[in-house]
This record gives structure tokens, sequence and C-alpha cells, in this order.
């Protein structure tokens, strides 16, 4: 392992007591922030309105380190509680009653974006949702599912049912060909999978900390291209997103950055627990935390073949993000019975295994070596 990881390792409690690999669910909270947590508590024991100038500052900075961290610049973040909040505010920004209506997806998508836009056909919206096959999506496929009646595609990076990885250049660029936008939820890849949104060309970029950014569970964000932003008025809005909210004066117009995706009073605990996990990551730089993660990953998947466990995750590295998911008989149960021994790992259809830049090669093993002789009781 490499040494900066291995040191990295320290800052995560949760290590010292299982073994966990079980970050496509929840991240490992870093024990920086107990400091953070302390440091508000006192603030409100302590409470004067001025607190509020370091809280507006603090959440400013976050959403800028976010935007750095994905490639985007200054003022192209916004952050709330949740993807499917941003998301369906931002949705609020397009008219659907023209012929331009549709909105295509894949049927691996995360349930709240089928959910969302399925609501939004009641102002128009159309939703189209392409097949996969095997549990990855062909590009191919679904850029034929893009034309001149398309207005957004709202797809994920990665899936988080069997971590395969859509190639977003094809897409991207047929999307621009017949002028539609591209929203892409990164929530299963930003973290484990290197994201630079400006070299991608992508329209707006949803993700979130407490996966793989080993963040706060209510702190997610919004990129948004730049260029687009003059473009944007979103109906489902708040005092936050105007251009100067802090004067407490009727808003007249909305705020020149992605903050005019915001609403009312911003979560700010969240995020600057969230800054914690994010400048790890930074320190460590993700070239570094991808080769670790595709080897942990290719040993998983080598491990199950040898005992005889399907696989669903695509082998190739490009094909991939930081999640193996496994089938086999009695997978569930088993899921649970590893939890009770804690070796951390979840089920969503199949059984999960998420290793990060904190797991080990050997935690890989240990794990495998229970997962493996778990899966051969329950065939017995």
């Amino acid at each position: 392992m490499d040494t900066t990881l291995a040191a990295i390792r320290a800052e995560f409690p949760l290590l010292e007591k299982c073994t966990y690999l079980n970050s496509n669910s929840t991240g490992a909270f870093p024990r920086g922030m107990d400091g953070v947590l302390q440091r508000y508590s006192q603030t409100l024991q302590n409470w004067r309105d001025e607190a509020w100038e370091g809280w507006w500052a603090d959440w400013l900075g976050y959403m800028d380190a976010v935007a750095r961290f994905i490639g985007g610049p200054v003022g192209s973040v916004v952050t709330d509680t949740n993807l499917t909040t941003l998301l369906g505010r931002l949705a609020t920004c397009f008219d659907y009653q023209g012929a331009r209506n549709r909105v295509v997806m894949t049927d691996l998508e995360f349930p709240t974006v089928p959910f969302l836009w399925k609501g939004f056909g009641r102002y128009g919206a159309q939703a189209v949702v392409v097949p996969s096959e095997g549990g990855r999506m062909d590009e191919e496929r679904l850029c034929a599912a893009i034309d001149e009646r398309t207005l957004l595609v709202s797809i994920a990076h990665a899936s988080f049912a069997t971590g395969a990885l859509v190639d977003l250049a094809p897409v991207i660029r047929r999307a621009r060909e017949v002028g539609a936008l591209v929203i892409v939820d990164a929530y299963q890849s930003v973290g484990a999978v290197p994201i630079d949104v400006e070299a991608l060309g992508v329209d707006f970029l949803l993700g979130g900390a407490h996966k793989w950014m080993c963040g706060s569970t209510e702190s997610a964000f919004l990129y948004v291209r730049p260029a687009l932003l003059p473009t944007l008025r979103p109906a489902a809005t708040g005092w936050i997103a105007g251009e100067n909210p802090l004067n407490f004066e009727p808003a007249r117009d909305w705020a020149s950055t992605a903050r005019r995706l915001a609403s009312g009073t911003p979560a700010v605990l969240p995020s600057q627990l969230s800054r914690v996990g994010l400048e790890l990551l930074a320190t460590v730089g993700m070239p570094t935390i991808r080769t670790h993660s595709l080897r942990c990953t290719a040993r998983v998947m080598e491990r199950a073949e040898e005992a005889g466990l399907t696989v669903v995750t695509p082998r190739q590295d490009a094909r991939r993000g930081g999640v193996v998911a496994l089938r086999f008989q009695g997978d569930a149960e088993v899921t649970r019975r590893m939890v009770a021994r804690g070796f951390i790992c979840s089920y969503r259809g199949a059984l999960r295994v998420a290793p990060h830049f904190y797991n080990t090669l050997e935690e890989v093993d240990r794990f495998m070596d229970a997962l493996v002789a778990e899966a051969r009781r329950e065939k017995a």
C-alpha cells in the first residue's frame, strides 16, 4: 500500500472496529469531524448572530473547494441537503410544453431519478428509459435514443447496483449534436473515479459527500457549466438564491453563480463536516486513489471468480467504478451474516463490496476469505 494511503488509515477510527468495505453506501467518517462538531456546539452555546459571517464564508469556501476537486471554476457549484432536492430544483428551470420535452435516462438509475422525472410528467416531461444489458449500458443504444425531441439526458456515471461506468464522452457529444443538455449523477463515482467537468464538457453534474467523499450524510452538490448559468431561472427557489441575500431585501434577480440554484437558509454544518474528508481526498490525489481502487476491486473479482461467485460488475478498468457486485445463492442472507461478523458490506439486488483509499489488500483478502466461507456454507 502507498505510504500516503497507509498514513491516511489513522484518520478513520471506524477501521479499528471492523473490516469496512461499504464506501459505496456510506464512506468512513474521518476523526477530524470531531473538532468540527465541537466548534459548532460551542458556537451554539455562545450564540451571536455574527456567527453567520464565518458560516457564510465556510459554506462558500466548501462549494468552491468541491468545484476545484471536480475541475470546475469558482462559483460553479452549489450545495444542498441531498441530490433529489437539487435535481428537482434544476428541473424547474426547463419548459416541457414544446416538441422538445423528452428526458432520456437508463434503467440503471438510482430510484430518485425515474421517480422525479415521472413527477415532472404533469408538466409535460416525457421520460424515455433506455434498457441496459448484463448490468451495464451500451452507449450506442443510449445515443440512439437521443434525438431532436430530447431536452435533457439524465444519467448516472456509475451504477449504484452494479458499479458499471458509462462512457460519458459519446453521450455528451451526441447531446450537443441535437441541442440537448446532459445531467450526470456522479454520486457513485466522485471520490472514487477522477472527474474533470471542464474536460468532459458536461452541462450539469450532481454528487454528494457521504459516500466516496467521506463527508456528511446531508451534503450533496450540483455543478453547472458556467455558460448556462444566465439561462437558469428556477421556480423552486428561496432567498439565498438571490443576488445579494444578506441585505435582507426582496431579491431582484438570481445570483450570477451556481448559488442561484440554492433555496433557503443553507445547511452549514454538513458542509463544514464534509470539508474534512474532501481535504484528505485532495491531499492524496485522485490518480493515486483510482489506482489503488482498481487494484482492490480487481482482487475482489479475482477471488470471487476463483470461488465460483458471479461477478456482475464489468472486468475492464475503464468500465467500473469503485464497487464490485456479486450474485450467488443466498447472497442476501450472506450479506446479513457478514455484517453481523464485522465485515461491513451492503445488498442492493447483489452483494456489494466497496474498498476505498483507506482499505488495504490484506483487508480485502480477509473479507473475501470470510465471504467465500459464508457462500459455501449457504450452498451446502
